[in-house]
């Protein structure tokens, strides 16, 4: 080789760090949020076999297969985690059977109702979990007790109003108060709940909803 040429640089074929870099942070994102999401579903289980105070950090740790320290890491508290599964159980159970669209009316709200309480009860645990944490957020300083108080106040509004609605077109009872309706609705909804879980065979909440809701209705 003549003392005057020079050699070309070869083009490297690995990518620098700042190009991996997004690529990387992108894919630890991913797995991070699928590591959120498995403590979260262990957690739901957890929580509905034992409730809040019973079901350890320890046992969700266990079945995810961490350490505690690990699972601090992505939910610094007890009552962080818990909040994130009463989350995760109302997205689970808006897309089990999502609300209808449109201006309420009886066939339609009935439908709506009975068709949730029948979805609730194909999912594995959904059931459990809001009426055992339900029944404990009433004890003093229990985390979930706002997410009750909120949700209760949220779907006591909106089923009053949609009775109200229909009630101004003259198809539920003029007699009947919004407002109370749908508190016994909802009472209703949550007792049946329970002694369906003691006695699924005997106990047949949707159509109990509807028997309830029927009774509302201006004979045609």
């Amino acid at each position: 080789m003549p003392t005057g040429s020079k050699q070309t640089p070869r083009q490297s074929t690995e990518r620098t760090t700042s190009e991996r870099g997004p690529v990387a942070r992108r894919g630890a994102g991913a797995k991070s949020a699928e590591r959120r999401r498995s403590i979260v579903e262990a957690a739901h289980a957890v929580f509905a076999e034992r409730g809040y105070h019973a079901g350890s950090f320890q046992e969700i740790a266990d079945r995810v297969g961490m350490s505690q320290t690990g699972l601090l890491h992505y939910f610094p508290t007890k009552s962080d985690l818990l909040l994130a599964v009463l989350h995760r159980r109302d997205e689970i159970t808006v897309g089990a059977a999502p609300e209808p669209d449109g201006a309420p009316e009886p066939g339609g709200l009935i439908q709506g109702i009975v068709d949730r309480a029948r979805a609730n009860e194909s999912l594995p645990g959904v059931i459990e979990l809001y009426s055992v944490l339900c029944a404990e957020s009433i004890t003093e300083g229990h985390p979930a007790r706002s997410y009750f108080v909120g949700r209760f106040a949220d779907i006591r509004t909106t089923y009053a109003a949609e009775l109200r609605a229909l009630q101004a077109e003259g198809r539920v009872r003029p007699t009947l108060d919004p407002e109370r309706a749908a508190a016994s609705l909802v009472g209703l909804w949550d007792g049946l709940q329970v002694q369906w879980l003691l006695e699924p065979e005997r106990v047949d909440v949707a159509a109990c909803l509807r028997d309830y809701l029927e009774l509302l209705l201006e004979p045609s």
